[in-house]
């Protein structure tokens, strides 16, 4: 149940940024709303949460689990790349929202494969 929870916040969380880029380009002054401003903090902090218990409940904090470490790399990778999309214009703003969902992807690839490294 807590998996179901967290993938439907995975989908929820890179909809709402994707989103969020595309009304900051076409519409930015919608950006100031609060409700906009609020909402994708509680999305990823629910993500975050139910990641924190996925995490817990399967004992991946113990052992040999780097994964999880990797996962964790990519988040702030993720969220570094999509503050400096948000916070910016043009190619800037895309290339970081392309770096942003390059982290996404390798985020949910070692989620898959339980590997850090599968690219290698």
């Amino acid at each position: 149940m807590i998996k179901t929870f967290h993938l439907g916040f995975v989908l929820i969380s890179i909809f709402s940024f994707t989103g969020r880029i595309i009304l900051a380009e076409i519409q930015p002054e919608l950006l100031k709303q609060k409700a906009l401003k609020i909402t994708p903090h509680v999305i990823d902090t629910l993500l975050l949460a139910s990641g924190f218990m996925l995490a817990i409940q399967g004992h991946w904090f113990s052992g040999e689990y780097g994964w999880i470490i990797g996962k964790l790399f990519g988040l702030a990778a993720y969220i570094g790349f999509g503050v400096a999309a948000m916070h910016n214009q043009g190619a800037v703003r895309w290339l970081a929202f392309a770096a942003a969902i390059a982290c996404f992807a390798y985020i949910g690839m070692v989620a898959v494969t339980k590997n850090a490294l599968f690219f290698l």
